[in-house]
């Protein structure tokens, strides 16, 4: 053969397969399709199951004490006696610190004694105002009886006159000692209440707890001087119950607000540490307005917090639970599909064949989807490979593993079947 045709040969060969390639033939037999004679597709496929599914909103929150109580002195003086260790747990009413008394014991004594004096002189007042007002009542007298002489003629105008100017001098004195003896009075309920504010000043010298809480830090050693009101002495934080404040897309509120009106919402925080044990409590406040920066709602949790798990300051991860759905129809997150009409989901039916299913979705949780509509409990789901189908597909069910119905050991996830998957192609518009 001349080189001329060995040439025009191998230019045939090459030619033939694009051609071939550009006009859709191949010189191999065509692979069945969706449904075709090539064979049924393989498909991993679960169950829609029932059960009670809880429907939860996550957050992060914060611990928080139920009450915190700065510790200060209402006096002055010295700070002589300490009675706990930093740390402690404390009641309310344990005797904490006392304030050096001695100074607030003498101006107590000093009270007392102004109390006693200005007694004695209120009693005085009111043995002077009795006297003189025995001694007006006689010159009245005496008035009346030298008037009546004096228009006898028996005495003369002068003395009569004389004898009531006395009277009225008289009557004027016990005037004067009424007032004495209310400003007498009024001395004495004022020293009263000086003797009370003393005792009150005394009382303050011994500082007790307010409230059952932990202590803190303290921050002033005993053997200082403490000024009233000024000085931080410890401070106590009420650690049963607790506080968690958490917040949540605001689009949520009705749905929680819908929700607490039936009853209390449980809540679980599970603080982020070591021993990550989970605790209960309830939701007993929601915020009266919406944070327009971050478009969420604050919300805080009640924990008794009984075991003292909870500890102030900790991050801990929420779930406020809203309700549970009973005997909810649920199939995993990548059974659904969106098309052109809504969601749906591929039912292989008992003859292995697979049926399109418009479904409608009533929460999602977790890896799961609760079907409201549109599928029954026990009905087998396409979860991977519904690309492939359409209505009547004829299907071959795995498992997870890649294992087909009646077939063990299967070649796993990589190869699911007997044929090669083909470049998945979009559904027809339905």
């Amino acid at each position: 053969m001349s080189n001329r045709s060995l040439i025009s040969c191998a230019v045939v060969c090459l030619v033939f397969p694009l051609l071939s390639a550009c006009n859709g033939t191949s010189a191999a037999p065509a692979r069945g399709g969706r449904g075709g004679g090539g064979g049924a597709v393989p498909v991993i496929t679960a169950q829609a199951s029932q059960k009670d599914v809880p429907v939860d909103i996550d957050g992060i929150g914060n611990v928080e004490a139920y009450s915190t109580i700065s510790v200060r002195s209402q006096v002055t003086g010295t700070l002589t006696d300490v009675f706990f260790h930093e740390g402690d747990f404390v009641k309310k009413g344990d005797h904490l610190f006392t304030i050096d008394p001695r100074p607030f014991e003498a101006a107590l004594g000093q009270a007392q004694a102004n109390l006693a004096r200005d007694v004695a002189l209120l009693a005085q007042a009111e043995a002077q105002l009795a006297r003189d007002a025995a001694n007006a009542e006689y010159s009245q007298l005496s008035a009346e009886r030298t008037s009546q002489l004096a228009q006898r003629g028996i005495l003369s105008k002068d003395q009569a006159e004389q004898v009531r100017a006395g009277a009225d001098a008289t009557a004027a004195l016990v005037n004067a000692d009424k007032a004495a003896v209310e400003s007498a009075r009024a001395q004495l309920v004022a020293q009263q209440s000086a003797v009370e504010t003393t005792k009150v000043q005394l009382t303050y010298t011994i500082i007790r707890s307010p409230i059952d809480g932990r202590t803190g830090n303290l921050t002033v050693k005993q053997g200082n001087l403490v000024t009233a009101n000024s000085a931080e002495l410890i401070t106590i934080a009420q650690v049963q119950p607790m506080y968690v404040t958490f917040s949540v897309p605001a689009m949520h509120l009705p749905t929680i607000k819908r929700h607490m009106a039936e009853g209390k919402l449980p809540v679980v925080a599970t603080p982020q540490d070591a021993d990550a044990q989970p605790a209960s409590g309830e939701l007993t406040f929601v915020d009266n307005a919406v944070d327009p920066s971050t478009d969420s709602i604050k919300l805080k949790a009640t924990f008794q917090n009984l075991d003292r798990r909870l500890w102030p300051g900790q991050f801990a991860r929420v779930k406020l639970r809203l309700t549970t759905i009973k005997g909810a129809t649920v199939v995993p997150q990548q059974a659904v599909q969106t098309g052109q009409d809504g969601q749906f989901v591929f039912v292989v039916k008992a003859d292995s064949t697979a049926d399109f299913r418009p479904v409608t979705i009533a929460q999602r949780v977790n890896d799961d989807v609760v079907i409201e509509k549109g599928l029954k409990p026990g009905e087998t789901v396409v979860t991977e490979g519904q690309l492939r189908l359409e209505q009547g597909t004829k299907v071959q069910k795995s498992d997870a593993d890649g294992n087909t119905a009646g077939r063990a050991g299967g070649r796993g996830r990589g190869g699911r079947g007997p044929s090669t998957p083909r470049e998945p192609q979009g559904r027809q518009g339905r």
